[in-house]
């Protein structure tokens, strides 16, 4: 990592789209090359509308092939769940093989208990329908999620002959009125780059500032996705001129910024 004094993201605003608990290594790194890095997260999380899917799913837990987990916050909501019930889900046999979208989802995974089978290679959630192909057939597959998750993954395994059964783990919301308005500021042009974390953030953003001024500030603010999946989510809504980490992790997001801001400061 550069020191702070020569790196090229000395003094750059940096807006991150998600909370700071998910975030900390990424806000010591920004901090460390000289960047000030702005917390404005596009997505919380909440309770689902009902826990009844997700209840009979637990209670159905050894039961399953499978349990695919595609975010760290589906692997939270589910542990979460199975405490308030006594639950205790990775002891008891037989246990379902895991399947996690990436480092950060494995990491959250294993620290709960689960030994994890697969890790998607392309950190996408419909590669792990991809990668596990026709050893799914058959299969029962459980899939916690968000309510707005995408479809492409239960599509693909259905696809591959797979029983999957997607439950709503957990909702996504919008963000709080003081975010709002920290977000007015930075659509007006008030940052030097936005990272976006999901599609969820993209369409959130959107949703509160208008397909519009997303196009308009690519000319003004560097567009950082990190992944293909979120990436293609501001193809989709006009963004093209887009700065895409090589890795979901902190080091590769710094230094694809870095890289960005050292060609065009």
């Amino acid at each position: 990592m550069a020191e702070s004094s020569n790196s090229p993201l000395a003094g750059k605003r940096v807006v991150i789209t998600r909370a700071a608990l998910e975030s900390s290594e990424l806000l010591e790194m920004l901090s460390r090359s000289g960047a000030i890095p702005v917390l404005l997260p596009l997505i919380s999380f909440a309770a689902p509308e009902s826990y009844a899917p997700l209840d009979a799913a637990l209670l159905e837990w050894s039961r399953f092939d499978w349990v695919m987990f595609t975010s760290a916050y589906a692997v939270q909501a589910v542990m979460g769940r199975a405490a308030r019930q006594g639950r205790i889900l990775t002891k008891n046999a037989p246990t379902p093989r895991i399947g996690v979208v990436g480092p950060v989802t494995k990491d959250k995974a294993e620290k709960a208990g689960f030994s994890v089978h697969h890790m998607a290679r392309t950190h996408l959630g419909v590669a792990l329908a991809e990668e596990l192909g026709g050893s799914l057939r058959g299969k029962r597959v459980l899939l916690p999620r968000s309510d707005r998750a995408n479809p492409d993954l239960p599509s693909a395994l259905r696809k591959l002959g797979a029983h999957a059964t997607e439950v709503t783990a957990y909702r996504t919301v919008r963000p709080s009125d003081a975010d709002q308005e920290k977000l007015a500021g930075v659509a007006r042009g008030e940052a030097d780059a936005i990272l976006f974390f999901s599609p969820s953030a993209v369409h959130s953003f959107v949703e509160l500032s208008g397909r519009k001024q997303l196009s308009i500030l690519q000319d003004r603010v560097a567009m950082a996705a990190i992944g293909p999946v979120t990436a293609r989510a501001l193809r989709e809504l006009g963004v093209h001129r887009i700065v895409l980490a090589s890795e979901p992790n902190a080091a590769a997001v710094v230094h694809a910024l870095e890289s960005r801001f050292a060609k065009h400061p």
